[in-house]
């Protein structure tokens, strides 16, 4: 690092920009193929009543993130066009097109798709309630200030990086350690593989380890986000000690992180979460001579008075909101996923305090028999487990909201509001709806009954996998609802 610029952080900047900005593209690809049947105007809970409901008494306003619906009138073809707008920016920042001119202009896309995408966030409700969701917001936000090609980035920005990484990794860490006994005793991951909301095709493998392994997983966890985050601020000792080793040792400590996130993607589906984590995590890693151009000497090396004013007022904003977030990481009751201001910067993440010990599907059924006591067929989802045989996709990056939803389903006391309007839109055979699925039992027909059946679910042995050909083994628990009908 030279001051006030960044000049060995080209290459971390080009992952930075395309890699947050891929993620958006993902983020409104799911928006535009899920929002409109899960909140649209027709969907389970429907956005434009939230508006409506909010609109009511001004007050209220303050209740609700910013967002262009707000102002402009709600309406599924609006948000279709905001979808498709952001699809094309993100994939133009993707290619590098906006990062060719002036900073100001990748500024500007950055927070287009920032604002875009807390519009769609705002009014999301429980289906956009993931701390993801507040991750990408705040990435994409710092985004907007990295620069373009002509200059190395500013040293600020690349900092507040590696502050995001830390947040996130470090309170995690805190959340794990104030949690489950699970993971003070070891043992949380010889659990997790099964029961983690969206297995992905290796997950069971994973589950099968030996219960050394998944120890030595939980202390490499602990190491890796409890320790290794510090020594993401080395490279700022290059300012003052001569040599590589500062940088290197930031570098290191990013590889670890980014390698713990790499076996999260290949064991588990949690949609953008780790992928963000890893591109985030390039922040720390300095190449020198690669992906920069040349610096002209000058105070603010390389970079115009212009815009180290805006990245110098930037980082004095998130000075003044990151302390709630500092605050809380050393808190006895530390928040998990929380933004502590309306425009989602400066979060608190975490997750995972307690692991799940046992995996309840609820899993939904339908028949045409008019007495509703026979011939009962299942409904197939995208993602989450069903038919016993299937090996469960690799989803991730791509977010599967109902099937997630479906995953916490259980946990609650009662069921949510928006599960029992799912229900309806099954017995009227709506078809958004059943888009949304993986196999319709019915062909586009309406039953006459639905119901919803609790199964408790477990990975197959090796000797069951060879024996039954099966990926999952499941029992039958309760019925939990129905049958109901439109009678």
């Amino acid at each position: 690092m030279d001051g006030f610029a960044a000049v060995d952080f080209g290459f971390a900047r080009e992952v930075l920009q395309r890699g947050i900005a891929a993620l958006y593209l993902v983020a409104f690809v799911s928006t535009l193929n899920q929002f409109r049947p899960l909140l649209g105007e027709q969907g389970l809970l429907p956005a434009p009543a939230l508006l409506d409901w909010v609109a009511q008494k001004k007050e209220r306003r303050r209740m609700l993130h910013p967002t262009l619906f707000a102002h402009i009138r709600y309406t599924d073809r609006r948000l279709v066009g905001l979808c498709i707008a952001g699809i094309v920016v993100a994939a133009a920042l993707v290619a590098g097109i906006p990062q060719l001119g002036p900073p100001w202009v990748p500024m500007l896309c950055f927070l287009a798709l920032w604002l875009g995408y807390t519009s769609v966030v705002s009014i999301g409700q429980t289906f956009y309630s993931f701390g993801w969701e507040m991750l990408l917001l705040e990435a994409g936000f710092l985004a907007a200030f990295l620069g373009s090609n002509d200059q190395p980035p500013p040293t600020i920005v690349i900092v507040l990086f590696w502050w995001l990484l830390f947040r996130l990794e470090f309170g995690a860490g805190m959340i794990k350690i104030r949690g489950g006994r699970e993971w003070r005793d070891l043992t949380a991951l010889m659990y997790h593989h099964e029961t983690q909301p969206m297995p992905g095709p290796l997950s069971r493998q994973a589950h099968l380890l030996p219960a050394w392994f998944h120890k030595a997983e939980v202390v490499g966890n602990h190491v890796a986000q409890l320790v290794v985050p510090f020594f993401l601020f080395a490279p700022l000792l290059s300012i003052w000690v001569d040599g590589p080793v500062p940088q290197i040792v930031g570098a290191v400590a990013a590889l670890i992180v980014i390698a713990t996130q790499a076996w999260l993607v290949i064991t588990g589906n949690f949609a953008w979460l780790n992928w963000a984590t890893i591109v985030i995590g390039f922040s720390a890693i300095g190449l020198p001579g690669v992906g920069h151009p040349s610096v002209e000497a000058g105070p603010w090396p390389g970079i115009p008075l212009y815009w180290f004013v805006v990245t110098a007022a930037v980082a004095a904003l998130y000075a003044v909101l990151s302390w709630p977030a500092l605050q809380n990481l050393f808190a006895h009751r530390q928040l998990m996923n929380a933004s502590f201001n309306r425009w989602q910067l400066a979060n608190a993440y975490g997750a995972f305090g307690t692991v799940t010990k046992e995996r309840i599907e609820i899993v939904v059924e339908g028949t045409t028999d008019a007495e509703g006591e026979s011939d009962w067929r299942e409904y197939e989802f995208r993602g989450k487990p069903g038919d016993v045989r299937r090996v469960p996709r690799q989803f991730a990056p791509y977010h599967l909201r109902l099937d997630w939803l479906m995953w916490f389903l259980p946990l609650g006391r009662s069921l949510d509001d928006w599960f029992t309007v799912f229900l309806i839109r099954l017995l009227e055979a709506d078809a958004p709806t059943l888009a949304l699925l993986r196999i319709d039992p019915f062909d586009g027909a309406p039953p006459r009954w639905v119901r919803a059946v609790s199964y408790r679910y477990r990975f197959a042995t090796r000797a069951e996998r060879r024996e039954l050909g099966v990926h999952w083994v499941r029992d039958r628990r309760r019925l939990v609802l129905g049958p109901v009908s439109l009678r």
